[in-house]
Parts: structure tokens; C-alpha cells; sequence
């Protein structure tokens, strides 16, 4: 589909109805991916790797095996089962269960006849086209992929370093962390003082902080209503600002003699957090005290990403938007939150829709076929409470200089605030959710 048709399927200005039936498109499995697919079942062995099997790494392993089933498909993932990040802020309000977010890969071992390999990959060879398994094993491959999610920048913050997380929990990697963050708020007073410390851009689902904010006010309003809650936030502004604001000012009150506060601190940023005490220093040498403290880490592309060449001095991974293809490594391609594909956001249905993309690039790089134009969709949903929800559509598309690039008139954010309208984008927030599961995994 190029940008001419789908700005007729979207004509501006963008209606309500068309905007809900643009997400529910959204919702369709390949709803992006209209190349043709006549011409794909060349007789041709090949082997792809992907390593990393999250939102990304599991859509792009299905995809390629939907689109060329004579192809190998192996799949390298350390972890049996796979913690979504997105409804684990459900979690904090009280609404949803930890072990709720767990997915496995029998699926797509057993009905796509993807090779699952539980392992971590060490080190690529992009010379030999080889990956080094920390169990020992070597894997050659003809096209790699790689989806290896997001690492922390730990010396950026004097006293936060790799084990401190278990004090101060970032939750930022769903699972352990939701757990660890969930039970500190449980045990907190009920005048207890909670501090999100937000990185600057570019990280993980830009409007995530906010919806956990919105969530773990809702927790306390029922249970801990003394609670304050200050959002210390290395941006001047961010994703969705008014309807989040209207919402808090609504729900929970907002600013000083509210429950929730926000501060841009980018002038005055956290210095050094004193894990053992539950104490953050800021430049100006302003300290927080707090009963919980969620530090969210400044964030780069996955460890193997960084050690394999794949990342610029940005710690993020250079690709070509047509292929997803490294631009720093030949038949290396690079999906979800590592990749630099500004300005798509670092999401789930962002990772889930670069993986389509990537998959037709690579299936018709290997079946020597035309490249297809490439379109991305991005869906958010962000819980206000547990029955109300805002929510962004956004389509994107190259331009005639290889860039990505909004489509004008398709999608937009939020328009109706009535509580029946936020309540009816909460039903589509958990259908939302259902949906990419069974896209990526099932």
C-alpha cells in the first residue's frame, strides 16, 4: 500500500469513527503488509536468525514463515517465557496479575515450525555469518535479525548501578521487576511518598511513565489515599501531556495540593540516588526522601546489539528504513526498541509493525524480488483508570528522500473526553492488547 491509497482509505480531516476504525484495521494480522506474494515460493533454502523473541523478534519469525514456509526459521530466545511490558502497569493499579503477562513460545514452534533455541546469543561474526551461543553451540545464518529490546545506561547516575534495580526498581523489562515494584507499593504507608524519575528521549513507549502514574494513583486512591506522587521528568513536555493532565486534575488532583505532581527537572536532572536510604540527589542538590522510588533508567539498544557493532555513539541502531538493514553491518537487520527509527516510537505495536516490514524486505531480499514501500502503524493505549483510557493511531510511510514520515489526516490522538468515550477506549485498550498477543505469538 503507498501513501496515495492510504490516503484515500483516510481522507482528512480524520473523523472519530474513522480514526476506531483505523485501530481496529490495526488490530487485523498483515494489515500492513499488502505487498504481493505470488511470487515467493521460489525454490530457495536459506536459513534466518532471529535473535531476541519479543514483540519484534517473535511477529518477524511468524511472518517470514507465513510468507515463505520452505525458509529455516530459528529463533534464539533466553527466556521460556516472554513478560509483556505493555498492561504491566495493570499490574500497579491492582487489575491484572504478573504471572497474566507471561507468554511461551509453543506456538510458534509447534504450528509454524519455527526452530525455538532458549540461549543467549554472545557474539556475531558478520564476517562469517555466525552467532556464538553462551551454551557453547555456533549458528551460521544468511540473513540475521536481530530484536534485542533495550539495555540501561547505568554510569549515567552515580549510586545506581546492575543489582541496585532490586532496590530500586526501574520495571522498565516486565516480569521480576513488575513484581518487586508492585509489592513496594503494597507495603508503603499510607502517607507514603512515591518518586518517578523520567528519562529524556529517546526511550521505551514514550507515554508508559504517565499511564503508570495514572494506574498506581489508582491503586492508592482506593488504598492509600495520603499518598503523594511527584513525577521528576528529564523533558519539557510529553506524549499525550493535556489529556493526561485533564485526567489527573479529574481523578486524582493534580499539582501541589494534588495526589500527583509533575516537574520537568532538564535544567536540574537527578544526580546520584542513594539506593540503601530510598534517597535522589538532583544537580541543584535538591533530595527526595521517598518510601518508593521508581528510577527509570536513561536506556541504549540491547548488550549484544552494542557489542556487535551495531550502535552509534547514540547507543541505538542505525538502519536503513526501506530493509531494516544496519547501516553499520551488511545482512544484519535490526527491529523493535533498538533500532533508530525516529520518528516511529519505541512501542509494541510499533516493534509488531517494523517486523512485518522487515519480514517482506527480507523474504524478497532472499527470493531476489522487488522491494516492496514499507508502512508502519503505531497504536498506544494508556489506562486513566481502570475503565478509562486515552489512546494514539499514527501511520508513517517513506518519503521521496528515504525518510520516515507521518501520513498527514491518518490517525491523531484522544479527541472525546466524555467518560463514556474514554470508557469505550478502555474496552479497546484490552481487545488492543488480546490482539497483538495473538499477532505476535499465537
Amino acid at each position: 500500500m503507498n501513501s496515495d491509497r492510504l490516503l484515500n482509505l483516510f481522507p482528512k480531516p480524520m473523523t472519530t469513527n474513522r480514526r476506531h476504525f483505523l485501530k481496529l484495521a490495526a488490530s487485523s494480522p498483515l494489515f500492513l503488509s499488502t505487498a504481493c506474494t505470488s511470487n515467493l515460493n521460489k525454490n530457495f533454502t536459506a536459513h534466518i536468525v532471529i535473535i531476541g523473541g519479543g514483540f519484534a523478534g517473535a511477529t518477524a519469525a511468524k511472518t517470514i514463515k507465513l510468507l515463505a514456509p520452505d525458509l529455516k526459521v530459528t529463533l534464539i530466545e533466553k527466556n521460556r517465557h516472554y513478560f509483556t511490558c505493555p498492561a504491566s502497569n495493570w499490574v500497579l493499579g491492582g487489575f491484572k496479575t504478573v504471572d497474566s503477562l507471561a507468554i511461551d513460545y509453543h506456538q510458534l514452534s509447534s504450528r509454524y515450525s519455527i526452530h525455538v533455541i532458549h540461549d543467549s546469543a554472545i557474539d556475531i561474526d558478520p564476517v562469517k555469518q555466525s552467532i556464538q551461543l553462551q551454551q557453547g553451540r555456533t549458528l551460521n545464518y544468511d540473513r540475521l535479525i536481530v530484536s534485542p529490546g533495550i539495555d540501561f545506561n547505568w554510569q549515567m547516575i552515580e549510586g545506581y548501578h546492575p543489582g541496585f534495580e532490586n532496590i530500586i526498581p526501574h520495571a522498565w523489562q516486565a516480569g521480576e521487576q513488575t513484581r518487586l515494584l508492585q509489592q513496594q507499593l503494597l507495603t508503603m504507608p499510607d502517607n507514603g511518598l512515591i518518586i518517578l524519575s523520567i528519562p529524556e528521549n529517546s526511550y521505551r513507549c514514550p507515554p508508559g511513565p504517565y499511564e503508570r502514574a495514572s494506574l498506581i494513583a489508582w491503586y492508592c486512591k482506593r488504598h492509600k489515599p495520603k499518598t503523594k506522587i511527584i513525577l521528576l521528568d528529564h523533558k519539557r513536555a510529553f506524549s499525550k501531556q493535556t489529556l493526561f493532565e485533564q485526567a489527573w486534575r479529574k481523578h486524582y488532583g493534580y499539582g501541589e495540593n494534588g495526589m500527583i505532581e509533575w516537574h520537568s527537572i532538564t535544567d536540574n536532572p537527578v544526580k546520584s540516588i542513594d539506593a540503601k536510604n530510598k534517597v535522589l540527589e538532583t544537580d541543584f542538590g535538591d533530595r527526595f526522601k521517598a518510601d518508593v522510588i521508581n528510577y527509570i533508567p536513561p536506556q541504549c539498544a540491547g548488550l549484544i546489539a552494542q557489542k556487535s557493532g551495531l550502535t552509534d555513539e547514540s547507543g541505538w541502531c542505525l538502519v536503513n528504513p526501506l530493509t531494516s538493514e544496519s547501516k553499520l553491518q551488511p545482512n544484519i537487520h535490526v527491529i523493535g526498541d533498538a533500532a533508530e527509527m525516529t520518528p516511529l516510537p519505541k512501542s509494541a505495536f510499533a516493534a509488531n509493525s517494523q517486523a512485518q516490514a522487515c519480514a517482506f524486505a527480507v523474504v524478497s531480499l532472499i527470493k531476489d524480488l522487488p522491494l516492496a514501500d514499507p508502512l508502519w502503524m503505531n497504536t498506544c493505549y494508556s489506562l486513566i483508570t481502570d475503565d478509562q483510557a486515552i489512546s494514539v493511531a499514527l501511520v508513517y510511510t517513506l518519503n521521496n528522500k528515504g525518510a520516515i514520515e507521518q501520513v498527514k489526516g491518518a490517525g491523531g490522538v484522544s479527541q472525546d473526553t466524555r467518560t463514556e468515550a474514554l470508557q469505550m477506549e478502555a474496552k479497546f485498550a484490552r481487545h488492543w492488547y488480546d490482539a497483538i498477543i495473538q499477532q505476535s505469538f499465537n
